[in-house]
């Protein structure tokens, strides 16, 4: 792994500081994309489970709209009152 990084650079001592500081940037660079990714996953995730329920209920729904109950079950119950 140190043969890829830029602290695998073989100095003489006089650009030590700016490795360093090259190499803290693309620390900080790597950790906001996996934070952005992270949050992009995470979001996609939650979005997708709304739509879910969303369609679920909607199903539901319509599913109760076609199982409305008989006239016999309406007479039987309004009748002794």
């Amino acid at each position: 792994l140190r043969c890829c990084t830029a602290a695998s650079v073989v100095t003489d001592g006089s650009g030590a500081a700016a490795d360093e500081r090259s190499l803290y940037i693309m620390r900080v660079v790597q950790i906001a994309v996996m934070c952005v990714l992270a949050l992009t996953v995470a979001f996609g995730i939650f979005f997708l489970g709304c739509n879910l329920l969303i369609k679920s209920e909607g199903m539901i729904n319509f599913l109760v709209k076609d199982r409305r109950p008989s006239k016999e079950v309406e007479a039987v119950v309004v009748g002794p009152y």
